[in-house]
């Protein structure tokens, strides 16, 4: 509600002025003074209530100021962030770890060197300082390169520092440095075959992409690439110190049995995880030599025995027809089964390393290593079933092992699976696999009958795969393995407190051109340990194994791969936790080549 302003000419005064004989006009102008004094009485006020409104907002802003620059000075000194909202692109290629967080393949930051001719000062003399840094470029091309009409000159994809001071000690503005992130493998020819190596992609001056050229590193190549994992590493189930002492036993045995080439697989019995896998002659990845151009693809060293070598495996098959004639009920370990050899059927003949007698038990077939006795009950089984049993196993399938190299390799069956076939199959001629493919039907028996995949990935969900047998089958088998060890073709594995139980193989190598060499074979050991709870399987395999002992040439896995075998688990069973059960601590032995139960 306004208040009514005063007339400037009240009625009433005007009245008792000209009562009394004064000016009327008088009382305006008071009024006028009066109202006029009024207003600017209010203005000041208006004015003064600004001023204050200002000065608090103003002390109000110093002291937020102030406050602000005395977090600031109080705080730690960091790098500035970005101001962005979007969200960092994690551009370089995720490292890759062992189970234990051991960096098996990571990113280093170096240069490369180009060059672009018409800036340079003086080309023909930078030519020759070049190739003073890099003995291996050309002289005469890199020359012809710089004085040509070329814009632009790679010269090296990759320098190492010490390289590029060299080059900036040239002078030479026409030489360019463009950054680069390089793969590294810091471990150096470790675990080379299953991390495979990698390549430049696409390039340019300022950048260039890391692509896989083989191993889990092609495998796993759009993972490794792709920003939405932030950068997590990929974790193997690789055991850095277990792959260290597999290689350099592997390597030793090598050499000491005279092989060609060897190749060792260790596995999990429950969850398939490879905990080292090896393939011997081998290769540094960050130096990857270049594919042979010819010849066998078996002789280079980028060539993985372990998944990409098939092979007749020999005896180590023997346990699988065992196996499926006691899960069918055919037979019981203490079924005899006749042995007399030779055995002839139609125009084949089947012989045995020794004459064991008419007659063997079905246990003292698989430790004595019995082909004759094995081709029996191959027939009770019959083709059919023997092949839809080797299927569920995984080894008439290519692996699913996260390899690249992997599935572009089936393992050889006959294609035709007649009773002869069924007989030599069942001790392992006429079939070929790869150690992976062995390693995971074995572990398939020690774990109690269920198929196992094997994988290169640790700690991936690995639901419980087909129940291939019975818990009781896998239980006798892996007992009947045990006696192979104990009294059997593969003595030199007992290796004490450790309970090894296995099957020894011993094949002859197939020549290229057709048929079998005389004087070769693939000597493999297949083995599960400890065998009163087995916990892991290790498969080695040497080719073209040659030893001098007990007076004789031998080649069989009882002298070869087994006392090799023997010595891998020694070694990697205290590293894999396994407590050696009822033993008083002695001195390590190592290899010795002395006399075997048998030569199988």
């Amino acid at each position: 509600m306004t208040t009514p302003r005063t007339p400037l000419r009240p009625l009433a005064r005007i009245l008792d002025a000209r009562a009394r004989g004064e000016n009327p006009d008088r009382i305006e102008r008071e009024n006028l003074r009066a109202r006029g004094e009024a207003g600017r009485e209010a203005a000041r006020a208006r004015v003064e209530w600004r001023i204050w409104l200002v000065v608090a907002i103003f002390v109000m802003c110093f002291s937020a100021v102030g406050v602000r620059m005395g977090t600031i000075a109080a705080a730690t000194p960091e790098e500035p962030e970005r101001g962005d909202s979007a969200p960092a692109i994690l551009a370089q290629r995720a490292d890759i770890t062992d189970r234990e967080g051991r960096v098996l393949a990571t990113n280093l930051v170096t240069h490369a060197l180009y060059a672009q001719p018409p800036m340079m000062v003086d080309p023909a003399g930078t030519a020759q300082k070049l190739v003073q840094i890099f003995p291996d470029l050309d002289l005469k091309r890199l020359t012809a390169d710089f004085t040509g009409t070329r814009k632009f000159v790679w010269i090296k994809k990759k320098i190492s520092p010490e390289q590029m001071q060299a080059v900036h000690d040239i002078g030479e503005p026409g030489l360019l440095f463009g950054p680069r992130e390089m793969r590294l493998y810091p471990n150096g020819k470790l675990a080379a075959h299953v991390l495979g190596g990698a390549r430049f992609g696409a390039e340019g001056v300022a950048s260039a992409e890391i692509i896989g050229t083989a191993g889990v590193e092609k495998a796993f190549d759009g993972w490794l690439r792709d920003p939405a994992n932030k950068g997590a590493p990929l974790v193997l189930s690789i055991d850095l110190t277990v792959q260290q002492a597999l290689e350099e036993i592997l390597a030793g045995g090598m050499r000491l049995m005279n092989s060609k080439g060897a190749a060792a697989v260790v596995m999990e019995v429950h969850t398939g995880e490879v905990v080292a896998m090896a393939s011997l002659p081998d290769f540094d990845p960050n130096d990857r030599p270049a594919p042979l151009a010819k010849g066998d693809a078996s002789d280079s060293p980028l060539f993985n025995r372990a998944v990409q070598g098939v092979y007749e495996l020999g005896s180590t098959f023997k346990i699988f027809a065992v196996a499926q004639a006691l899960e069918l009920g055919l037979v019981n370990p203490a079924t005899m089964i006749e042995a007399n050899s030779p055995m002839t059927w139609g125009r084949f003949k089947i012989r045995d390393f020794h004459n064991y007698g008419p007659w063997l038990s079905v246990t003292d077939v698989i430790v004595e290593s019995s082909n004759i006795g094995t081709a029996r009950i191959a027939l009770m089984i019959g083709g059919e079933r023997q092949k839809a049993f080797l299927t569920r196993l995984g080894l008439l399938d290519p692996s699913p092992v996260e390899l690249a190299e992997a599935p572009s390799v089936r393992p050889l069956s006959p294609p035709k699976w007649s009773e002869i076939s069924s007989m030599t199959v069942a001790y392992g001629h006429g079939i070929a696999a790869s150690p992976i493919h062995l390693a995971a039907a074995y572990a398939t028996i020690a774990n109690g009958g269920y198929r196992i995949t094997p994988t290169l990935v640790h700690g991936a969900d690995h639901p419980p795969g087909e129940a291939v047998i019975s818990e009781r089958t896998a239980q006798t088998a892996l007992a009947m393995m045990r006696a192979v060890v104990t009294r059997g073709t593969a003595s030199f594995a007992d290796v004490k407190g450790y309970e090894v139980a296995g099957k020894t193989g011993t094949a002859d190598k197939v020549r290229p051109s057709g048929g079998y060499y005389d004087d070769k074979v693939i000597a493999t050991f297949a083995s599960a340990f400890p065998a009163s709870d087995p916990k892991y399987v290790l498969v080695l395999t040497l080719d073209e194994p040659s030893a001098f002992a007990a007076n004789a040439n031998r080649r069989t896995a009882g002298w070869t791969a087994v006392p090799v075998a023997a010595e891998v688990i020694r070694r990697i069973a205290p590293l894999l936790g396994l407590r050696p059960a009822d033993v008083v601590p002695e001195e390590m032995a190592g290899i010795q080549l002395v006399k075997a139960a048998g030569g199988h």
